[in-house]
């Protein structure tokens, strides 16, 4: 027996959608972030690890791109600013120099896995069958991707980024803000 939802509370289909949609989001976001990266550092030898995250990433979206048709549910509507507003940010950061690049991977992945992690616990606490289980497999493999990610800047000096604190709270803020705004729209 399922319990009464609460007035103003999403329903299962609706959560899953508002998953579906931000997860979507932010592959796009992330491919073009590396895709800012690249055009900048590519030609660099730390291009190559670039190259493999920016690969993982691809793979991530082309899951979610799937899992959006299989489910019915409509990208976010905000996917231009997505698209745009990473690889500007891939580029700008970029352009500081390798150790700040990693600093925006390192902000954007720990967002991201904290995300994913409390998508897994929300799926497992609601979860209503095969689907749901599938779907919290999925993201939580994505999610220890995007920490490998993390840990990959970090082993690449992303600490050592002149004004690291202040650049990766403000990527942070940043990240929180459009999971919120792309839940929504």
């Amino acid at each position: 027996m399922s319990r009464r939802r609460l007035p103003g509370e999403l329903s299962r289909a609706q959560e899953l959608a508002r998953m579906l949609r931000v997860d979507h989001a932010g592959e796009v976001g992330a491919t073009r972030i590396y895709a800012g990266q690249l055009a900048v550092l590519g030609h660099r030898p730390v291009g190559r690890t670039i190259r493999h995250m920016a690969a993982q990433e691809r793979a991530h979206k082309a899951e979610f791109d799937r899992l959006l048709g299989l489910h019915k549910v409509r990208p976010t509507v905000l996917a231009p600013v997505w698209n745009a507003a990473g690889f500007a940010l891939g580029a700008a950061t970029a352009l500081m120099g390798e150790r700040a690049a990693m600093a925006c991977t390192v902000a954007v992945e720990e967002v991201i896995g904290e995300h994913y992690a409390a998508q897994v616990a929300r799926l497992e606490d609601i979860g209503e069958g095969d689907d749901d289980a599938a779907i919290a497999t999925t993201i939580a493999q994505f999610r220890d991707d995007e920490l490998e990610h993390r840990d990959t800047g970090l082993a690449h000096d992303a600490e050592g980024t002149p004004g690291y604190g202040l650049l990766s709270a403000a990527i942070k803020r940043g990240c929180r803000s459009a999971i919120w705004l792309a839940e929504r729209f």
